[in-house]
């Protein structure tokens, strides 16, 4: 690993990021990187497969008089070396870590069925007591169904709790859906020392990795999407397009994964 890239992932041994770490450490092999496009609302990696990163920028930090050296070519670079990103606590650099992470995985397909996160939520949460984390188009549904619903977003639209309410309302509830998007902030574990021992987790996104490490970390079900056609996906995605377009292009697919295959 070279010395920026180690740099970048200061984060693991200081603010604990297990979760990342036991991903990274059950991916058993790596991939050259092909092509790297990032997009307003999507980034996208290519080695062993196409993976996806919710696009995220925050102000990259220097110290004052201290030159930057030029910046890497990712195409030179492993996608192993490039997950290593996913530590940094700059959000630019920690989308594209999680979006080579995607990239390097292979989800079971014995264990995958093709189902809206959405769907799966308004099933199981009739009259429950339901937290998510992010905004999603299937809230407005939910709300319908729920005893409670509580949108906890850090940046607040109406109708939605500020994200200090999660330490209110996740101990709450009885379904919480988290965003994957925490993954490149670092705010999962957080999130997940809120949440009651029996209510049911979910980490959805198109970001999410589809990794059954999660359930070592208490989730039940993750739910994600797999890129059908990598040149469809990239051509839409280097044009700006927002996630509800890029799944009308057809060039990807919504998919769950839980311990055990799940059932209509």
């Amino acid at each position: 690993m070279n010395k920026d890239i180690a740099k970048d992932c200061s984060l693991k041994s200081n603010n604990g990021q297990y979760i990342l770490q036991a991903i990274i450490d059950k991916l058993n092999l790596d991939a050259q990187i092909k092509e790297v496009r990032r997009g307003l609302h999507w980034t996208a990696v290519v080695s062993r497969s196409c993976g996806l990163s919710s696009t995220m920028t925050g102000e990259h930090c220097v110290h004052e008089g201290v030159e930057e050296s030029p910046p890497a070519s990712f195409t030179d670079m492993t996608a192993m070396e490039l997950a290593q990103y996913s530590y940094s606590g700059d959000p630019s650099k920690a989308t594209l870590g999680l979006a080579a992470i995607n990239s390097l995985i292979e989800a079971d397909k014995s264990k995958i069925v093709s189902i809206n996160a959405g769907d799966i939520l308004l099933k199981n949460g009739v009259n429950k007591n339901i937290s998510v984390i992010g905004h999603f188009p299937f809230t407005d549904a939910l709300k319908k169904v729920a005893k409670n619903l509580w949108v906890i977003e850090k940046r607040v639209i109406e109708g939605d709790y500020p994200e200090d309410s999660a330490e209110k309302y996740l101990p709450q509830s009885d379904i919480i859906a988290i965003s994957a998007t925490s993954l490149i902030n670092h705010t999962l574990q957080n999130l997940l020392e809120l949440c009651p021992k029996n209510s049911m987790k979910m980490l959805l996104g198109p970001t999410t990795p589809m990794s059954e490490v999660f359930f070592d970390f208490g989730f039940d079900i993750i739910s994600g999407s797999i890129v059908t056609d990598q040149n469809t996906a990239l051509k839409y995605i280097s044009e700006g397009v927002n996630f509800r377009q890029l799944k009308k292009t057809g060039a990807i697919r919504l998919v769950a994964m839980t311990k055990e295959v799940l059932h209509d």
